[in-house]
């Protein structure tokens, strides 16, 4: 006898290659049988997904969720249902001088899992508002690798690598210094690094060619000055490099990162992101980027398969964080998973920069399972959701 049988719905596993009808059957926190037509008497509870996408839970590779520990900081619990998350990765809020509170307070009692990069800054992400921006790697003194070691070492099971911003705002004229240090921790720890560079100094080709094989690359499609293109539209020499050396390239959308003419002509040339993420924070939470199922949706509208976009949040993260048994729903898996519904109808989007996207697709989430516990929808979360079309 199964705990749960999600029912009916039409299977998007790109991990498992699955796009179809199927069951799946979810005993003990854990994917338990994928198949067409398990009966309904075999499970405790059923699940009707009859109409709706079924998909593992989705993955954000880049938010901010130290929820009243920093001031950039969302509630993981609270967003959890529209956006279809069941896995938030932290990027950088918290260092190595304030993870444990991180840990203790934020991460352990929520419901949703979450996972972080640790910031190379011993502060993490302090000095974060409209009316102020500071950034954390401006004084190098914040930066130093034993630290970051130690901390990483005693959280590995919540640490999933390195984050460094680096950037006019971020570092200041410590320029590529904190990228160095962030390197040799992330070395030292055998872990990725993912980079932000938020306008130069230093350089994209300084940043883009530190970058390692399973790195990430987050911010991917920003626009100018930090276009992937060259003046004459022709994407980078160093962002083609990189890619193939097994760089990961990150949308990262938030308050000020995602071009919808870079994104377009990136798509239209196969250039797809590898993750898609919505840098979720208290400055974006309410637009331009919402949360990860609008982000989905707006590469929905500019040209990507239904597949890959899945793909890029759920596959692609969870191989990027090392989770082999999350992002898919394949039998012994995490029984994480999210019911969407891929809606047709009139949408309007907006990017960092004030462009908009007219659309004829937007995804809705009618639910989650968590660790094998039935999380459902409700009218709230989706009339929120609805008012997320525009500005």
């Amino acid at each position: 006898m199964f705990d749960l049988l999600i029912k009916g719905g039409r299977l998007v596993d790109p991990t498992a290659d699955k796009d179809g009808l199927y069951d799946v059957a979810i005993d003990k926190g854990r994917v338990a049988a994928v198949d067409a037509g398990i009966p309904a008497e075999r499970a405790r509870e059923i699940i009707d997904a009859t109409g709706r996408l079924v998909c593992p839970g989705l993955i954000d590779l880049h938010t901010h969720v130290y929820w009243g520990g920093t001031s950039l900081g969302v509630d993981a619990d609270a967003l959890a249902l529209r956006s279809g998350t069941t896995t938030f990765v932290d990027a950088g809020s918290a260092g190595a001088g304030n993870f444990l509170g991180f840990r203790r307070h934020v991460m352990e009692p929520a419901k949703v899992r979450i996972l972080a990069y640790l910031n190379v800054s011993f502060a993490g992400i302090f000095g974060f508002a409209r009316n102020l921006m500071v950034g954390e790697c401006c004084d190098i003194r914040l930066c130093d690798a034993r630290e970051t070691v130690a901390c990483a070492r005693e959280h590995r099971d919540r640490i999933v690598g390195v984050k460094v911003r680096v950037g006019r705002i971020a570092s200041g004229s410590s320029g590529a210094a904190p990228m160095l240090i962030a390197r040799e921790a992330a070395d030292r720890l055998q872990m990725p690094l993912m980079a932000h560079l938020d306008f130069p100094p230093p350089s994209r080709e300084e940043v883009v060619n530190a970058l390692r094989p399973a790195d990430v690359l987050t911010h991917c499609f920003r626009p100018y000055p930090n276009d992937a293109r060259d003046g004459a539209g022709r994407i980078r020499a160093e962002i083609l490099a990189a890619r193939q050396r097994g760089v990961i390239f990150d949308i990262g959308h938030g308050m000020g990162s995602l071009d919808f003419e870079v994104a377009r002509a990136m798509v239209a040339d196969g250039f797809l992101p590898d993750t898609i993420s919505s840098d979720v924070h208290a400055l974006c939470i309410d637009g331009p980027a919402f949360d990860l199922l609008v982000t989905m949706s707006k590469f929905l509208n500019l040209g990507m398969a239904l597949k890959d976009v899945v793909r890029a949040a759920t596959q692609t993260p969870a191989r990027a964080i090392g989770a082999a048994d999350l992002g898919t729903l394949r039998q012994g898996a995490i029984a994480d998973a999210c019911l969407l519904e891929e809606r047709d109808g009139s949408f309007e989007f907006i990017d960092a920069v004030g462009q908009k996207l007219k659309g004829g697709k937007r995804l809705f989430c009618h639910g989650l399972v968590v660790g094998g516990h039935w999380w459902p929808g409700t009218e709230t979360a989706h009339e929120h959701a609805a008012r997320c079309l525009s500005p």
